[in-house]
């Protein structure tokens, strides 16, 4: 169906004054006695165009204004109010119509009412702009890293290991209840792969085999967690991004993580100028200056030990207690990043304790080369290291934590044959949108969220 993006009307100028066929949905209507109105929306756009329809003409009005309702409309571009596109009609057909009961009319809706109908949410002006802004970070993520020589790598969706050791994986199985089965390796001898499988939480371990090839990759794709954490940043499957470099030391991977945020927060200032806007004014007042504030200094940094003495000196009544050794909370990232720094910061160096078995071993024996990067407003959204390159080392670490090693052979194996230092990073995908838009519950800046007894 030949037709003019609404977006593309707004933008260019040589539209005016011709005539033009535009296709969308009804967002509001008003009729008076000569002249009736349509807001139209094709979800290119956070704008919507008005539509002008002169009612002496033979344009059937019953069904076309009623809310919802999608068409395809003819007409002539001219300067409305405010030199704003509208287009004269002349003619209109309806495409779909749209009954009385459609549940998203004039008012305005709460967003934990709109997570009831995740169809029909996105023609809403909240979800049509955070899910532009979600596009525009997408394809600015791989921009900065295809323009310094990263190379795209799909890791598995479905593996035989656990990235993180922590057991809360999702069981891909083809095998349905038998009461029959009397143990677990008859289950998995029966089963698709022959043995226990599950749905990835990470495609890190797989990535830097990539990496031992190609010196410099990252991944894009779902992971997915069985945590029952139902809180509003958790979420059972979310967006990823994981590079891993070799010939890097953990300097080298801050480095990165700091230029990647960096630039992605300017794409979306830049590209997304009307979707920033309309989030500054409706969920986060000052998001704006908020976002140029981040970009226009260094991030600061600190170790895990120095945080923690921060901490013990605040003064502050935290809900979990402060001792070194322990895993800090929201509450005590964000005073750091917010009360303490007042800017992006980057804590290092944790206790090997509370840290993942891959990552490299400090000389002091009690630390490991990790790093997270707080940010004001959330916490933590990006988790990294410095992956360990010692064979001896890495092997006891996992010997330490009882890991099968069977399933992390070919991981292992990195390590004989021409290891190299290299590291990397995660981030969770959705906490950088939650971020950039004010948004404040993961559920509602990825479209189908997948939560603890929720799958709609």
């Amino acid at each position: 169906m030949k037709h003019t993006d609404i977006k593309a009307v707004f933008e260019d100028k040589s539209f005016l004054g011709q005539t033009v066929t535009v296709c969308g949905w009804v967002r509001t209507s008003r009729d008076s006695k000569n002249v009736a109105f349509i807001e139209l929306n094709d979800g290119t756009t956070l704008k919507h165009l008005q539509i002008v329809i002169d009612k002496s003409s033979d344009i059937a009005l019953d069904e076309a204004i009623k809310l919802g309702t999608s068409l395809k409309v003819t007409g002539k571009v001219v300067a409305g109010r405010n030199d704003i596109p509208e287009i004269n009609a002349e003619s209109i057909e309806v495409l779909g119509v749209c009954p009385p009961e459609y549940p998203l009319q004039k008012k305005r809706h709460t967003l934990e009412f709109l997570r009831t109908m995740p169809h029909l949410r996105g023609r809403t002006n909240t979800f049509n702009a955070v899910f532009r802004v979600r596009s525009t970070a997408a394809a600015a993520l791989h921009e900065y890293f295809q323009g310094q020589n990263f190379v795209y790598v799909n890791t598995p969706l479905i593996t035989g290991s656990d990235c993180e050791g922590a057991g809360e994986m999702f069981q891909v199985t083809t095998v349905g209840y038998d009461p029959t089965v009397k143990s677990e390796e008859e289950y998995f001898a029966n089963d698709f792969f022959g043995q226990r499988a599950g749905l990835s939480v990470s495609g890190q371990l797989e990535g830097e085999m990539a990496a031992m090839a190609f010196g410099k990759i990252y991944t894009f794709g779902p992971s997915f967690r069985a945590e029952k954490s139902n809180t509003p940043r958790h979420v059972a499957e979310f967006w990823h991004i994981e590079p891993e470099v070799a010939f890097a030391e953990l300097p080298d991977v801050i480095e990165l993580a700091e230029g990647m945020i960096k630039f992605v927060v300017r794409k979306v200032l830049d590209n997304c100028a009307s979707e920033m806007q309309f989030f500054d004014q409706h969920f986060e007042k000052g998001l704006i200056e908020k976002l140029e504030t981040l970009i226009s200094h260094e991030f600061g940094t600190c170790t895990y030990t120095e945080a923690i003495e921060l901490l013990k000196k605040s003064g502050k009544d935290f809900q979990y207690p402060v001792e070194w050794g322990c895993d800090l909370q929201t509450e005590h990232e964000r005073y750091i990043s917010e009360e303490v720094f007042k800017k992006a910061v980057f804590v290092t160096d944790y206790p090997k304790e509370i840290k993942s078995f891959y990552m490299k071993q400090n000389p002091d024996g009690k630390t490991v080369a990790a790093v997270d990067l707080l940010v004001p407003g959330v916490g933590e959204i990006i988790g990294g290291s410095e992956r360990e390159a010692d064979y001896d080392k890495l092997l006891a670490a996992m010997n330490e934590r009882g890991m099968s090693l069977d399933p992390y052979a070919d991981y292992l194996d990195l390590r004989k044959f021409g290891s190299v230092p290299h590291g990397g990073f995660g981030l969770g995908f959705e906490r950088l949108i939650m971020y950039m838009t004010g948004i404040s519950n993961i559920r509602d800046v990825i479209f189908f969220p997948r939560t603890v007894g929720s799958i709609r």
